[in-house]
């Protein structure tokens, strides 16, 4: 079995010592409940309930998967137990408003409590992380009514919450659903339609389950500007606001899939189902980004835990197996060959690996932040520049690290040889696993839409050159410090770039809007491989700053990663560059027609 230990003292780092969290939470209004005592025994504990608690059945949970009779859903073993132990601890109310029964910490804290559970078993971990974007929802469209019935039971994660968005004929294009709402008694509707692989949409996990249906009212617009969100949970409240009368909503079918087993992926079907208006009528799209936008961070958290998992049992293997000698001769001389982590090209694959979880970590954390800001902060100027950034990064967070996720998994495949190939070693389950993040809530290419398209060029550049000018900073304080010269030269060089490629992309653009299509990709995995270069520079400085401590071997060690990831990996920004530079022209040159030439479809 694969085995875990949260890697704390690296979080340790990046909170306290390269992101100062102790000076950014003594900024916020409730950061004072986040004391160093409070963080210590959260990450703790948390470690410890991933770690003894959901590790062990991860792998069952995916032999096992969801069993459906009846139309009700039957979780794997063991799962039922661990989501009580949750709530049991209070994890769901973390992060959530104590008006409405959270304990108001900042959300920093919940997602790197996300990191650990992502890290030892991401189905059962899609169970409680789909109420938070159902709890957001409420949070900030809901009427007083709605908070009082759904949100508190979110909190508490008695019922757990659901995001039902697509439908057979449409993903990604919401504005086609047939799912229809009509008037029903008082201010109640009849929801009618079938949702599609609707994640833990039908389980026996909590006693309720809250979704969150999109659907068009009659005379509604066409497209988008007619969606509206509704309400409908899977047993009505009773008066008192328990559960009461089972609604007309029910699991048609499981999805058979490539990973994530534990978790209930679901046809579900509303037949006349009883539902209540989110917001205004057909507004629901603003409450739908509401939702999406938390599910995306978390997603994207998903991505960094299967790395940092992939990461942790491909060391330990390495170490172990014995396979040849050294090029440069026995590096094990009482044993019958050398361990495998003394070749290059697994010291290469490892490296890479260990690069992505701690980059992908400071990529989360250093977001995290602004997502702080953004819901404790203040009104203000820093609140407002908190939210442009939070709005420019949560693509990258979402798309590059499932990127890379997917890329860190198979490379631990690749590690362990043919025995990654066997089910019993635990690595085929992480690439099975990782396939899905790429996909789900919006795939990597809507995600580079969104960021070159909609938080680039529709503000002309202006949230990217909030993120840039901070970099420009940073390199122009460290320009005269020796020991950062071989990360500022490079950097420097590459966030000038940034913009350069942004205005080019923006000027084609200008006369073939199909130039940001063809661009985007490229454009988003640029964009993150120079984010990680700035987030490795600063802990780089820190690093140097520390390296003649009692810790000195981990410093070392973090400032030759950073080396490896700047020698080895960011030099893919210029296959990137290029891509981007070469514009939609060999793209669109084929026509729809042609493509099959050479085989009859």
């Amino acid at each position: 079995m694969p085995s875990y230990q949260a890697p704390l003292r690296d979080m340790r780092f990046v909170m306290d010592e390269m992101l100062d969290y102790p000076a950014h939470y003594a900024r916020l209004p409730s950061g004072d409940e986040a004391s160093p005592d409070v963080v210590s025994a959260i990450l703790e504990e948390g470690a410890r309930f991933a770690r003894d608690v959901l590790l062990p059945i991860n792998q069952s949970g995916d032999a096992e998967g969801c069993l459906l009779e009846g139309g009700e859903v039957k979780a794997p073993n063991g799962f039922k137990e661990a989501y009580q132990q949750y709530v049991e601890g209070g994890w769901p109310s973390l992060a959530a408003d104590p008006e409405h029964g959270g304990q108001g910490l900042p959300h920093s804290l919940a997602m790197l409590l996300s990191e650990m559970i992502c890290a030892t078993n991401l189905a059962w971990g899609m169970y409680p992380g789909l109420s938070h974007g159902a709890a957001d929802a409420l949070r900030h469209h809901g009427t007083d009514e709605q908070k009082a019935t759904y949100l508190t039971k979110l909190v508490e994660g008695v019922w757990t919450g659901t995001m039902c968005l697509t439908e057979p004929h449409c993903g990604t294009d919401l504005g086609l659903i047939k799912t229809r709402a009509v008037p029903a008694d008082g201010d109640a509707y009849a929801i009618t339609g079938t949702k599609i692989f609707i994640s833990a949409g039908e389980h026996n996990l909590a006693e309720n389950i809250v979704h969150l249906v999109l659907a068009k009212l009659p005379g509604a617009p066409e497209g988008s500007k007619g969606i509206s969100l509704f309400v409908v949970p899977k047993f009505l409240p009773d008066a008192q606001g328990n559960v009461g009368e089972r609604n007309g909503v029910t699991c048609g079918s499981l999805e058979h899939k490539m990973g994530i087993h534990g978790n209930a992926t679901c046809v579900m079907n509303f037949d006349g189902a009883t539902g209540y208006l989110v917001g205004a009528p057909n507004k629901g799209l603003a409450c739908m980004f509401t939702m999406m936008n938390a599910a995306r961070l978390g997603v994207g958290i998903q991505g960094l835990g299967l790395i940092e998992a992939s990461f942790q049992n491909s060391l330990s293997y390495a170490r172990d197996r014995l396979q040849m000698r050294g090029l440069s001769g026995k590096q094990a001389p009482e044993k019958p060959a050398d361990p495998i982590i003394v070749h290059p090209d697994v010291r290469r694959m490892l490296l890479t690996q260990k690069a992505f979880a701690e980059g992908g970590r400071m990529l989360v954390l250093y977001t995290a932040q602004m997502l702080d800001v953004v819901e404790h902060g203040e009104p203000g100027e820093e609140r407002e520049r908190a939210e442009t950034l939070l709005g420019l990064l949560t693509p990258i967070v979402k798309a590059f690290l499932t990127e890379v996720g997917f890329e860190s998994t198979n490379e631990g495949v690749q590690i362990y040889g043919g025995h990654g190939f066997i089910k019993e070693w635990g690595m085929e389950q992480l690439v099975r696993d990782a396939r899905i993040t790429r996909l789900y809530e919006g795939t990597t290419g809507i995600q580079a839409l969104d960021l070159l398209g909609r938080k680039v060029l529709m503000s002309q550049g202006e949230s990217l050159k909030v993120f840039t000018k901070e970099i420009h900073q940073f390199c122009k304080a460290e320009a005269d410090n020796p020991a950062l010269k071989e990360f500022v030269e490079p950097l420097a060089k590459l966030n000038a770039e940034w913009g350069e490629l942004t205005m080019g992309v923006g000027m084609k653009a200008m006369q073939d809007r199909e130039e940001v299509g063809a661009a985007s990709v490229d454009y988003l995995m640029y964009s993150g491989y120079v984010t990680l270069a700035y987030l490795f520079a600063r802990a780089a400085k820190q690093a140097s700053a520390s390296i003649e401590s009692d810790d000195k071997a981990f410093y070392a060690a973090k400032l030759n990663t950073a080396r490896f990831y700047y020698q080895r990996l960011l030099p893919r920004t210029r296959a990137h560059a290029q891509m981007i530079q070469s514009g939609a022209s060999s793209l669109m040159a084929i026509s729809s027609e042609d493509f099959g030439l050479g085989f009859e479809i």
